[in-house]
């Protein structure tokens, strides 16, 4: 069956970088498309990135564009989201999800979800 873990969540100061990981199983991650989301306490869930499946297009929130690279690699099944340049309001917990061939910024559009790991920028 798909399955998601999510990994490389912590501690990091403003202006550090973290790399986050999402295996991906059941399935190959060109198959779906897998995208990235974020939620804060208090907040609702948001799109932060997306990989779509098969040409790979990547799609960005304008609050990580330039910051935030999303990539996949296929012998390893992962897809990764490379944080650089974090701010204290990139703070959340992160969930790689997917289900669907497109790319779509709403949450309810994907049927699987990883069980999320926490980011947090403080100094």
């Amino acid at each position: 069956q798909v399955q998601l873990v999510e990994s490389g969540g912590g501690l990091v100061q403003p202006g550090g970088s973290l790399r986050l990981s999402c295996v991906a199983s059941g399935f190959t991650v060109d198959y779906y498309a897998i995208g990235w989301f974020r939620q804060a306490p208090g907040k609702e869930r948001e799109g932060v990135s997306c990989i779509s499946s098969r040409e790979g297009d990547t799609y960005y929130a304008d609050s990580v564009e330039g910051r935030f690279t999303v990539s996949r690699e296929k012998f390893e099944n992962t897809v990764y989201l490379q944080m650089d340049s974090l701010k204290p309001e990139d703070t959340a917990v992160y969930y790689c999800a997917t289900g669907d061939f497109l790319c779509d910024n709403d949450p309810s559009a994907y049927k699987y979800w990883g069980q999320g790991t926490q980011v947090t920028v403080s100094s």
